[in-house]
């Protein structure tokens, strides 16, 4: 309780009581649904501490219950296959990867170069293994910047976790795993801030969505 009410004074601060009131009856629901503890935000103080370049990174702020689970809805509307592996580049505390079992997703992978934000994902996946424990993940504590992309991975999901300098290298890794394996391969782009980078690759947008003025999210598919 303490923490959605620190994390209510937070989205008001930073946004509106409006969204904030919003988000936080989605996160007292959606903890509950999925079992997990991914609610707040975290400014990575511990990594500058560390001595971490945070230039091109933002902070951890986990994605809107509902508009992924809109999101991931839509993606089992739109393939004419099921997803297979999903990769979170900027994983956080896991809330993608642990919403992503309902929609029959099982094998998954997680990048993010906090390494307690790492710990934290570890520990809400391996609660959610009661729930589906026929999941395989893979928490990697790593610039995703660096990342070499399975040629299994088929969603990719983003919830804007780095400026577009990033961004660029990581579509660079991304074309670089659909030439060594052409497949079909879905982002999920929550605030997709740099979506004109996708689109200048070659991605094409098939869904976007935009709720309360900031909840906004595109899928593209390539």
């Amino acid at each position: 309780m303490f923490q959605l009410i620190k994390y209510f004074f937070y989205l008001a601060y930073h946004w509106n009581s409006r969204i904030a009131w919003h988000i936080i009856k989605e996160e007292w629901k959606g903890e509950k649904k999925y079992g997990i503890q991914t609610t707040g935000a975290d400014e990575l103080k511990e990594l500058e501490e560390l001595g971490i370049d945070l230039d091109h990174a933002t902070i951890y702020m986990p994605v809107s219950y509902g508009l992924i689970e809109n999101c991931f809805e839509k993606i089992s509307q739109l393939s004419d296959q099921p997803i297979q592996h999903m990769l979170d580049l900027g994983s956080g505390k896991g809330r993608a990867l642990c919403i992503a079992p309902s929609y029959g997703i099982q094998q998954l992978t997680g990048i993010d170069f906090s390494k307690n934000l790492c710990n934290a994902a570890i520990e809400n996946l391996e609660n959610l293994k009661i729930k589906y424990p026929g999941i395989e993940y893979k928490i990697i504590n790593n610039d995703a910047f660096y990342y070499e992309i399975p040629n299994t991975v088929d969603l990719i999901f983003l919830f804007n976790p780095f400026d577009e300098i990033i961004l660029k290298g990581v579509t660079e890794n991304m074309e670089a795993s659909l030439k060594e394996k052409p497949r079909k391969l879905w982002i999920l782009y929550a605030n997709p801030l740099h979506k004109e980078i996708l689109l200048h690759a070659g991605f094409k947008e098939v869904f976007h969505v935009k709720k309360l003025r900031y909840l906004e999210a595109s899928i593209l598919v390539k």
